[in-house]
């Protein structure tokens, strides 16, 4: 029997993509394909010659950049070597996930769709750019793009005549078997495991580290706790520079392991191996030890805090038995039911440990070997690095929000990997962080004379502090910062450090503080009164102006204000000014690194 083969590659950062694209691969099983779903850089791309279909679904990070799980495969296919035709016998679609808040929207996905045609691949949708901001959400744009993706797709791969497509209530196959042990390994040590060579820690072989300094940074009364925390890296071989960025995997809450256990009548202590099923091309998840403990699995591996995706309704709803609670899985799996989701799950942030709490019949129901395919695997969380290895050897400190809000729900929101690393004792030396570190978007200038002005509002100011500590290590003294925050006497970070290094005169500082006085005061103001001495760093100086902190209005208004600075003290038009920004942020002389 000739059954079509599908191959999915994603490249995803924060596992949204990943998510679309396993919903992509079950769609493909229920339409009676053969399929496989596959992260770009683990997918060997020689083999994309011999595809005959590929769909891929990625993000966009940063500004502008694939993800992470992406850049191998980006930069092979970006060879100026590749002949034109290469792709020649491919068919393919491409799906991107992004934000039109971001100026780089959907920029990978619109470039790789590019380069496909380019190499002659036979595009057989326009790129698919979901869009967060849209009104339903990213399923706004990935519901009709997929409808019409099948449409094409069977019409020219028509499934083998008889086979009738497997319907949406029916369980697909799991990925995967669990194999309860009897007994409990000899000297099973799930610990982190490190690899045998000097090589840096990976994300599969994270370093495991110690919190030695873990201090709030704000008021008692600031209605946010921030925190300077500082982890022992003595033995790693980690190296890094200013603008690097540290990444760690949070555990789940030993309160939310133990729910969690005991609502699906789990033995945390209970050993398992892992089996591929007949039908799945999955590998087992490097991550997991074999044989796995219950405990590590749930606690280490499986996100049960995070807030679900409609995917994971739709797999729950297979297991339901219950009408009322068959008939809201059904509606909220839907594409007509994403608002009654929304209202359900994403407005209060309802985490998916809670409603396997709200659906007890279908949890009762749900069998053990789909958990792999229900919760996504716990993804790792970076941080700027706040620290230079020239002050502090074998240290890497961060400053850290810790996440918690309350909402309609009695119990108050928290941030897993904030709360978790914010409730660290460095007196108990049995937790460790399972850490790496990889480069950050930021970079600083090599070069001795070269000024380097920074705006960095709020916990922004981390990757700048590194940086201030290494070019003053290195005897660069021209460091310009602008830091904001509420109070001067409430969330001034780093104060004391930043009024030694001025009087040192190694940096020179100016403060925003937008609640001190009735008319509030931001670091774009600051920018704009110090348009003079900008415009003669930049202008006469060579200098280097790097952004960084929350991307809602900060970025866009700083921007603003040194566009003023260029036509008043350049005496330039509006559209120079913007000329001569865009100019020096392609040489990388403005650099900006924001979040949402």
């Amino acid at each position: 029997m000739n059954v079509h083969c599908l191959l999915v590659l994603y490249g995803s950062q924060t596992g949204t993509a990943q998510d679309t694209a396993e919903r992509i691969g079950r769609q493909a099983q229920r339409r009676r394909m053969r399929v496989r779903v596959e992260a770009l850089d683990t997918y060997n791309v020689g083999n994309l010659i011999s595809e005959s279909s590929v769909v891929f679904v990625c993000s966009t990070t940063g500004q502008g950049d694939p993800p992470d799980n992406m850049k191998k495969f980006w930069r092979f296919l970006f060879r100026k070597s590749l002949p034109a035709e290469s792709l020649c016998r491919l068919d393919c679609a491409v799906l991107g996930l992004g934000d039109s808040s971001y100026p780089k929207f959907n920029f990978v996905a619109k470039k790789l769709h590019k380069r496909l045609f380019q190499l002659g691949a036979n595009m057989l949708l326009p790129v698919g750019l979901a869009d967060d901001q849209h009104d339903l959400g990213p399923d706004g744009v990935i519901d009709p793009w997929l409808l019409s993706f099948w449409q094409k797709t069977l019409s020219l791969y028509p499934p083998p005549a008889g086979l009738a497509p497997i319907r949406d209530e029916d369980k697909l196959p799991p990925r995967f078997v669990f194999n309860f042990l009897d007994e409990v390994p000899n000297h099973q040590d799930e610990d982190l495991q490190r690899p045998s060579n000097d090589a840096p820690p990976t994300s599969l072989h994270p370093f495991p580290s110690h919190v030695v300094f873990n201090q709030r940074v704000t008021h008692p009364s600031h209605f946010q706790d921030v925190r300077h925390i500082e982890f022992d890296i003595a033995g790693s071989n980690i190296q890094y520079d200013a603008g690097d960025v540290v990444m760690m995997r949070p555990h789940n809450a030993a309160e939310d392991v133990k729910q969690f256990c005991q609502l699906l009548r789990l033995d945390p202590e209970c050993y398992f191996t892992l089996t591929p099923t007949d039908s799945s091309t999955a590998l087992v998840p490097a991550r997991l030890p074999q044989p796995c403990s219950v405990q590590f699995l749930v606690e280490q591996f499986l996100d049960i805090s995070a807030v679900p995706r409609r995917s994971f309704f739709e797999l729950l709803g297979t297991f339901a038995t219950d009408e009322l609670e068959c008939e809201k899985l059904l509606e909220f799996s839907s594409a007509v039911g994403q608002d009654a989701l929304h209202a359900y799950c994403n407005r209060p942030r309802r985490t998916a440990l809670e409603v396997l709490t709200d659906f007890p019949h279908t949890t009762a129901e749900l069998s053990v070997d789909y958990l792999l395919d229900l919760f996504p695997e716990i993804q790792p969380r970076s941080f700027s690095i706040a620290s230079s290895l020239l002050a502090h050897p074998n240290r890497i400190q961060i400053l850290l929000a810790v996440v918690m809000y309350k909402t309609m729900l009695f119990k108050p929101r928290m941030g897993l990997c904030s709360s978790w690393l914010g409730s660290l004792d460095p007196s108990k030396r049995e937790i460790y962080v399972p850490l790496w570190v990889k480069k950050g978007s930021l970079s600083f200038p090599k070069n001795q004379d070269t000024p380097v002005i920074m705006v960095g509002p709020g916990t922004g100011v981390a990757p700048f502090r590194s940086a201030i500590q290494e070019r003053v290590a290195q005897g660069k003294m021209d460091n310009v910062l602008f830091f904001g925050c509420r109070s001067e006497t409430k969330d001034f970070y780093c104060q004391s450090e930043w009024e030694e290094k001025v009087q040192a005169g190694q940096m020179t500082l100016f403060t925003a503080f937008s609640r001190d006085q009735e008319d509030k005061i931001y670091v774009q103001h600051r920018v704009r009164q110090q348009s003079k001495l900008l415009w003669d760093l930049i202008a006469n100086k060579n200098a280097n102006f790097y952004i960084a902190g929350n991307a809602k209005q900060m970025p866009i208004s700083v921007c603003d204000a040194l566009k003023e600075a260029f036509q008043k003290e350049g005496g330039m038009s509006e559209s120079q000014a913007q000329e001569m920004l865009d100019a020096i942020e392609k040489v990388k002389r403005f650099q900006s690194e924001t979040w949402s």
